[in-house]
């Protein structure tokens, strides 16, 4: 590893020496338009995220909830395409030197051409992508180029993984596993489920790479619950709908910055 990949890996490395979880967050490319879409991410890594995940809006999210289905279908209909996904990769991490990763459906990538992506992304210094629909069998081809490209490949497992199907995927992933809290598609919940906890300590028995937890955290409780036996703690939703329920963008800026602050507070030890 030298470069984009080595980023991500440093970065926990570097989180782990602090006896603490990362704090990954999430913000759709393009939302509530490119440039803001931009600031946002560039908000949440100067106040405490460690890793942010860009999605490449789609029109057909099969795991994400209301809310960012809101915020994805805005910025579709605002014309975001693949090159302003890039550029939003490109300006966040210029700006802050932090791991910038892409999340997205398998489908866009395969039409815009998986080898110009993979190259494309590792230029414009992205660490990986995280790949919620691509079955791992299928995966090969993807996963050859990320290498080729320093990149990391990141698979969603979910509690009702068998151990052979857990096996596979964290064999076949690099730069951390995404652990999905629950079953169903994202968005901010009430309680978080034991399962979660089980899952973690599933997929740590069959690899050495973090598990970090996503799917249904909604708040600095939920963080600090999942960052006690996770090696890193995903919010997406519950920033979101930051911006989404602010009555302008500074003030959605700003309803950001403090969520923030909040969830990475949380993730450290007292």
């Amino acid at each position: 590893m030298s470069g984009n990949l080595r980023l991500l890996t440093d970065t926990f490395a570097t989180v782990r020496a602090e006896r603490r979880a990362a704090l990954i967050t999430y913000l759709p490319a393009g939302y509530p338009t490119v440039e803001d879409g931009i600031t946002t991410l560039e908000t949440m890594l100067g106040n405490g995220a460690d890793i942010v995940e860009v999605g490449l809006p789609h029109s057909d999210p099969v795991i994400d909830g209301p809310v960012v289905q809101t915020a994805s279908g805005q910025a579709l209909r605002n014309g975001v395409r693949i090159a302003d996904v890039l550029r939003t990769v490109r300006e966040a991490h210029r700006a802050t030197g932090k791991p910038v990763l892409v999340m997205t459906y398998w489908n866009p990538v395969e039409r815009y051409g998986i080898e110009r992506f993979a190259a494309e992304l590792a230029a414009a210094g992205g660490a990986g992508c995280i790949l919620p629909d691509l079955p791992v069998q299928e995966s090969a081809p993807w996963r050859e180029l990320a290498a080729r490209h320093d990149l990391a490949t990141v698979f969603v497992v979910a509690p009702s993984s068998t151990t052979e199907r857990l096996a596979e995927i964290t064999s076949a992933g690099t730069g951390f596993v995404y652990a999905a809290s629950t079953m169903g598609v994202t968005g901010a919940r009430t309680t978080l489920d034991e399962a979660a906890r089980t899952l973690v300590h599933r997929i740590q028995t069959l690899t050495d790479l973090p598990v970090c937890v996503g799917i249904g955290i909604s708040d600095a409780a939920q963080a600090a619950q999942v960052a006690s036996f996770a090696d890193g703690v995903i919010v997406g939703s519950s920033l979101v709908r930051a911006m989404l329920e602010a009555p302008d963008t500074a003030a959605g800026l700003s309803a950001v910055r403090a969520r923030t602050a909040e969830l990475a507070a949380a993730v450290r030890p007292a």
